[in-house]
């Protein structure tokens, strides 16, 4: 096992611009954490740096408090796992998992002994002469852990290791990896643009945006309390509703939505002055259709019911605005149909704009 720690990290590709800035990040020993956000926000770069793939333009990277910034990728004592599985079509099973241990001169015996282990914890043993074109998606991924796996390393680090999967094999190589790290024990770093897989697998959660960590946090902290209107809605799914509006302090703190409906806030909002422009977000589940106007703060025309199976999310309509909601699929509601929301207010997020 092992801890790491990242310094004031800067990474640069053309020696101008900085794609990460002032990146700091300390992962602790045993840790399973996951690097989130959208397609360039700069995780797979992290991920590569650790890994020593990639050069770092300042700062420091350590790994149980040794600098390794000039040390080679091989004596990290990393194994890394890619999105495209990386296996050598011509060897079997047994070769592709066992080549980094036949590079390094392990004995035969040694190399026999780590390559069942492996296979056996993976569900492999049966594989082992087949080529990797004999075999399915997922066994593929459970070969490229497995190649990672019989090296022992003090870390293992996944780029994106589970996107070329259909959505039922995802889910439950969601669940292998999870038991493997707590078998093993062994920091683990993820790399996912997938929320879901990040909510789910996470110890704690590192959002990143344009190079910028937004929020560091375990799961339920990132959902209960999004540092930023950026988290709020990237975490959670269906996303975070968001309905502009503006704070008005003469009414004793009300939120007055940009269609004229108006909310009385529980909380005394001091971060916010008189006029103040603000987005209000509130979570699909935390919204309700309610019968009498009288107990409602706005009313929306349903627009669209995607009926999940136990749950239907409806899209809703008002004035110019869009919502989700999350309701019981035995709640009938139709088409065109107009309704009145009820918002809890104890779950209010407000944002600046």
């Amino acid at each position: 096992m092992a801890s790491i720690k990242l310094s004031d990290i800067k990474k640069s590709y053309d020696g101008k611009t900085n794609v990460i800035e002032n990146l700091n990040l300390e992962i602790r020993d045993g840790e399973f954490l996951v690097l989130v956000g959208p397609s360039g926000c700069g995780k797979s770069t992290i991920l590569r740096m650790i890994a020593g793939l990639e050069d770092i333009t300042g700062g420091e990277i350590s790994i149980d408090e040794n600098l390794v910034n000039d040390v080679a990728p091989k004596d990290r004592d990393i194994a890394m796992v890619f999105q495209n599985y990386a296996l050598y079509p011509h060897m079997s099973v047994f070769d592709n998992i066992s080549l980094g241990l036949k590079l390094r001169k392990f004995s035969k015996k040694e190399i026999n002994d780590r390559v069942n282990e492996a296979a056996s914890i993976l569900g492999l043993e049966e594989y082992l002469n087949r080529k990797p074109r004999e075999l399915s998606g997922g066994q593929k991924q459970r070969v490229a852990v497995g190649r990672a796996m019989v090296r022992k390393p003090k870390v293992f680090l996944f780029d994106e290791p589970l996107s070329n999967l259909d959505a039922k094999l995802r889910t439950q190589m969601r669940s292998e990896l999870l038991m493997l790290h707590k078998r093993l024990n062994t920091t683990m770093v993820y790399v996912t643009h997938d929320q879901t897989e990040a909510m789910t697998m996470a110890d704690r959660i590192v959002v990143l945006d344009k190079g910028y960590i937004q929020q560091f946090d375990t799961p339920i902290n990132l959902y209960n309390n999004p540092a930023n209107k950026f988290v709020a809605g990237f975490i959670g799914s269906p996303a975070m509703n968001f309905i502009n509006g503006t704070i008005l302090k003469k009414d004793t703190h009300v939120f007055k939505s940009n269609e004229g409906w108006k909310l009385n806030l529980l909380h005394n909002e001091q971060r916010f002055d008189n006029d103040d422009k603000v987005t209000l977000g509130i979570r699909p589940e935390h919204m309700e259709i309610v019968v009498d106007e009288e107990l409602s703060d706005f009313e929306v025309e349903v627009e669209l019911i995607e009926m999940m199976g136990k749950e239907s999310y409806v899209y809703l309509k008002y004035g110019t605005g869009k919502i989700i909601l999350r309701i019981d699929s035995n709640f009938k509601v139709t088409i065109s149909q107009k309704v009145f929301i009820k918002i809890d207010k104890k779950q209010i997020h407000l944002f600046p704009n």
